[in-house]
């Protein structure tokens, strides 16, 4: 066979030998933290095994080492072999492993990036491979590079969509770079995996995705090394039949042992029994990596050229995120876009136009497209813009969470927000964006009103550590900033005053412009309003917020595109709770809304430019 060189007799007994040192290392340590997933551990040591010791390439004492070969724990909760496998390799003190799951030390229960040898957190079962084929393919189409990638699958976990969204993308992608390993060890946690054994199936479904898929003994090395060893213009499925709690006696293949660390006596008893088989304690060294991977330099990338928008032109903000992207792509070839095919609606097809090379079509599968970016933008390889309805983004709201536990740099643009985008309906309108995001940690939520302060939220959040969502509005509104106007994060925009304002109105997007003519109606009428623009949501200009409802006789009108829970309303709330005089009022969508005119629906649910007037009379009236 091509490329295969058959390991001979001494180096399979060490491979065997460091598997048994795994599952030792595994129960060591799952026994002493009194918690864990021993069994889950036990069977994939020989896959660990070879993976590390046989196979991949990779620096061992520079986990992070952009030429190194990749490797994604999917399943997550087998942890502690993971920990142990680089021990073995010298980067971790063995005695370290003791210390799983206590506060102290940096060994979570599950895989998290302050480990230098995690790039992506898992535990959240079936997104570890979709943040794998987004490291494929950056290695394969941007850095270009000899680097390999390798992630490791639990059977029960294939259950999960996100797992074949994923499969499918490697397919259609051709990444020959990616193997994935199914653990097929038959049991999931309450009960055994749906195809248990049927490692036949398995194959068939991984084929049909278009991947070339390889059957083995998952326990014997001598077949693990021979199918590492084969290289295919197409993604590789090594799919392993293994047996929970292997080597585990009394508890292999047993069902009601998952996360289930064994009893000290117990332990102890089973660990003699394994370091009975081993024959030499002499580690194998890690096989260095071939360097081609280019360095690559992220930091500080601005537009080529101030926004050239003219006041009182009009452009959707959905329209000016895609040119503004686009130029964005002329300052440095590490901008990427990724979308969902609605490239045409969120306008990321202008950067395809002008960057064709640096787009990536994630067709309809928004759970895998934000995966696919965390991959990219691993060791800082790229920067990421993903686009979609701000909608489509709430059934990938597990991968965001999962990307802010990671670390991760990556930005998400949702269009077509709020009951503003008219006939569609009430299915394509995001809603319910804004509460989603403002609760992911230390995540930054624009929300920019015209094409000027969309192109500066473009460049802002390209350089913003974090999860960073820009929210962009279908209807086209007047610019209302000059070109040299400077946006910063955390920083609100007056957009209208005067000494005489009566109440403070803070708009978003469309609201900003409806409360702008309010303020044209209610000048006829001698009231005069301050009108603020936040710009980000989050984090939210408390101080201006405050200086400008004081002075205002305390008072503060939200109104926003959003259902009230979690939008602009209870952001503003929040960040005066206790302030003494001071009061917010807040128009929002109150239900679920209907297909009809912008203009109609705006009306409908009281968010347009006469329910504005109406509330600040009430509120003048009132004071």
């Amino acid at each position: 066979m091509e490329g295969y060189h058959k390991p001979d007799q001494q180096k399979l007994q060490a491979l065997k030998d460091t598997a048994n040192r795994l599952r030792i290392s595994s129960i060591q340590a799952t026994t002493a933290a009194g918690s864990g997933h021993p069994t889950s551990c036990c069977s994939a040591a020989e896959i660990m095994a070879v993976l590390f010791f046989h196979t991949m390439r990779y620096k061992a004492l520079d986990p992070r080492n952009p030429h190194n070969d990749r490797f994604v724990l999917s399943k997550g909760h087998a942890a502690p072999i993971l920990y142990a496998v680089w021990a073995e390799a010298g980067f971790l003190p063995e005695a370290e492993l003791l210390n799983l799951r206590k506060i102290s030390s940096d060994l979570d229960g599950h895989p998290v990036p302050k480990q230098a040898f995690t790039d992506v957190a898992t535990g959240s079962l079936g997104q570890g491979l979709g943040a794998a084929c987004g490291m494929a393919y950056t290695g394969k189409y941007f850095d270009k590079a000899s680097y390999r990638v390798y992630c490791m699958l639990g059977d029960g976990e294939v259950s999960e969509g996100s797992v074949w969204e994923a499969m499918a993308f490697a397919g259609i992608y051709k990444l020959d770079n990616l193997v994935a390993i199914f653990d097929v060890n038959r049991l999931g946690q309450s009960d055994p995996a749906p195809l248990q054994h049927q490692v036949d199936i398995y194959q068939k479904r991984c084929e049909a995705f278009g991947w070339h898929a390889i059957i083995v003994d998952g326990h014997s090395v001598e077949e693990l090394c021979k199918a590492f060893g084969q290289a295919k213009h197409q993604p590789t499925a090594i799919i392993a039949k293994t047996f929970k709690g292997r080597g585990i006696s009394g508890i292999e293949d047993k069902e009601s042992w998952h996360g289930k660390p064994l009893p000290k006596n117990m332990a102890d008893q089973i660990i003699q029994e394994i370091y009975s088989q081993v024959q030499s304690k002499k580690k194998i060294l890690a096989t260095p990596p071939q360097e081609d991977a280019p360095s690559v330099d992220i930091a500080n990338i601005r537009m080529p050229t101030p926004p050239s928008y003219k006041v009182g032109d009009k452009i959707a903000t959905r329209k000016a995120y895609g040119q503004a992207l686009a130029k964005l792509g002329h300052a440095s070839d590490r901008i990427i876009a990724l979308d969902g095919d609605t490239k045409n609606s969120t306008f990321s097809e202008i950067f395809k136009k002008e960057h064709p090379d640096r787009f990536i079509e994630c067709y309809i599968a928004e759970q895998n497209m934000v995966s696919i970016a965390v991959g990219c933008a691993t060791r800082d390889r790229t920067v990421p813009f993903c686009s979609t309805f701000a909608a489509f983004f709430t059934r990938a709201f597990d991968q965001i969470r999962m990307a802010a536990i990671s670390e991760s740099n990556i930005n998400l643009c949702g269009s077509h927000c709020g009951v503003s985008i008219g006939e569609d309906g009430p299915s394509q309108m995001a809603l319910e964006d804004l509460a989603m995001f403002r609760s992911v940690p230390m995540s930054t939520v624009f929300y920019p009103s015209d094409g000027v302060a969309t192109e500066k939220a473009v460049e802002l959040a390209a350089n913003t550590k974090g999860i960073c969502f820009i929210r962009t509005s279908r209807p086209e509104n007047a610019i209302i900033y000059s070109n040299n106007e400077d946006f910063q994060v955390g920083q609100a925009k007056v957009v209208l005053k005067s000494k005489d304002d009566q109440v403070t109105v803070i708009g978003a997007g469309v609201t900003l412009h409806e409360a702008l003519a309010a303020a044209e109606l209610l000048k006829k009428e001698k009231i005069s309003i301050r009108v603020l623009d936040p710009f980000t949501i989050k984090p939210l200009d408390r101080k201006l917020i405050l200086d400008s409802a004081r002075a205002t006789k305390g008072r503060i009108l939200t109104v926003e595109d959003h259902y009230y829970e979690g939008g602009i309303g209870e952001a503003v709330s929040a960040a005066v709770v206790g302030e003494p005089g001071v009061t917010v009022t807040r128009l929002a969508v109150s239900q679920v809304p209907r297909s009809g005119k912008p203009a109609e629906l705006l009306k409908m649910f009281g968010i347009d430019k006469d329910a504005i007037v109406q509330a600040v009379k009430g509120l003048v009236t009132k004071g």
